[in-house]
């Protein structure tokens, strides 16, 4: 039984915490409740991690990978999720564990059909067969808001798959609209950043020649059907293929002069936007403006090989605390200012069965046993108009092609979860 001391301190601290928080303008709203569970749930030490991430209930989803043998049980990860204020989550499967866990908790979740799927999907009946094994049963219970079909199947150079990938989308859409679910469901696919052929400035943005065809099906089935199109995006890769040429400051959302779009005049103070921007350019430039770009997967390692420059916790930590800040500031990209800005980190765990490179199993916030993989900590967001980043607008560096660092960009996330 916990001790009347034990329970002073941390309301002690909760009250400490609480005030800090009202005072650099955060709200926490009705979280209030979730976080007198914390306390009494967890330890001390750990709650003020959790308490600087209270108010950040926004367009911030987080990946839920699974590719590890000592993940905690989804019904605890529960709470965790809860703790850190997201209320979005992006599986790379449709774990039928983590949704019957996840019911009734409020959290919405993007699925996944893998890639060993996608010749099956071609055929509508499959399609249908597959909906009602894996997300009818769980619906309206979990909220299961969008299905990715295929993972970077374009830049896999498998043409197998690139001819399958469409037909597969409509399929799955059109058994959606059978079951009555296409107003709840919505159904995409997550693309490497590499998909691009230019990706600097943002203004030339372009698909890459050989994927335009496919590209323009998937933007039209985006237009029609009212889904947004995924990218997976990692300034990191960018930034280890070419460290001399990219200030660090700049894909870690740091203070750093930034760089200005010549096409445009825009400014660009990290690579992250100039990347989501190049994306919008591109689609334009095939007659689809308004479709709207959602970054399915970024993060940064906490750890790497000797050659894997930059994976550090420090950087870790200034990429994520400072793209969390932006996405709570609620402002889009100097191309697009008014549109919302959705992201999913990546990801939620550390995960040790993941082959590749030490960052390959370093991306987690925390590690498997609930404890934070670094110190995060969210700052209080100013509503006014001035930047957190500012200088002199030197252009002297500039974000390099995605092409450069194309395995980076696929290693990172084409495993497929099996279920």
């Amino acid at each position: 039984m916990e001790s009347s001391s034990s329970r002073f301190r941390c309301s002690s601290l909760f009250l400490l915490v609480s005030e800090i928080c009202r005072l650099n303008r955060f709200i926490f709203g009705d979280k209030i409740e979730d976080f007198v569970i914390v306390f009494d749930e967890c330890e001390c030490a750990c709650v003020v991690m959790v308490l600087m991430f209270s108010s950040m209930v926004f367009s911030i989803g987080i990946n839920y990978g699974q590719i590890a043998n000592n993940l905690p049980a989804p019904e605890n990860v529960i709470p965790l999720l809860k703790s850190i204020g997201v209320k979005k989550a992006k599986l790379y499967d449709a774990d039928p564990k983590v949704l019957h866990a996840f019911a009734n908790t409020g959290v919405e979740f993007v699925v996944a059909l893998g890639n060993d799927l996608l010749a099956q999907m071609v055929d509508p009946v499959q399609a249908e067969a597959w909906l009602k094994s894996n997300i009818q049963p769980f619906m309206p219970a979990t909220k299961i808001t969008c299905i990715t079909v295929g993972n970077e199947i374009l830049t896999l150079n498998n043409t197998a798959l690139s001819e399958n990938l469409f037909p597969a989308m409509q399929a799955v859409h059109t058994a959606l609209v059978n079951l009555g679910l296409d107003k709840q469901v919505s159904v995409t696919t997550a693309h490497s950043l590499a998909v691009l052929g230019t990706s600097f400035p943002p203004s030339a943005g372009s698909f890459r020649s050989d994927l335009k065809e496919y590209m323009s099906q998937i933007l039209s089935f985006h237009a029609k059907t009212g889904s947004a199109l995924y990218i997976n995006a990692y300034p990191f890769f960018a930034y280890m293929g070419s460290p001399k040429q990219i200030l660090l400051d700049y894909v870690l959302f740091e203070p750093n002069p930034g760089s200005t779009d010549p096409g445009t005049n825009l400014h660009y103070e990290n690579m992250l936007f100039a990347q989501i921007d190049a994306v919008y350019t591109a689609s334009t430039a095939l007659g689809f403006k308004n479709v709207s770009v959602e970054i399915s997967e970024t993060g940064w390692p906490s750890k790497g090989d000797a050659n894997e420059i930059g994976a550090t916790p420090e950087n870790a930590m200034k990429y994520n605390e400072n793209l969390m800040e932006l996405v709570a500031k609620n402002t889009g990209t100097p191309m697009r200012p008014n549109s919302d800005l959705n992201v999913y980190v990546f990801a939620l765990f550390n995960e040790n069965m993941k082959t590749g490179p030490t960052s390959e199993r370093n991306y987690g916030l925390f590690k498997p046993d609930g404890t934070p993989a670094y110190q995060l900590t969210v700052v209080g967001t100013n509503n006014g108009n001035s930047s957190k980043n500012s200088g002199n607008g030197d252009d002297s560096y500039a974000p390099i092609s995605p092409a450069s660092s194309a395995t980076g960009y696929l290693s990172i996330s084409s495993a497929t979860v099996s279920s």
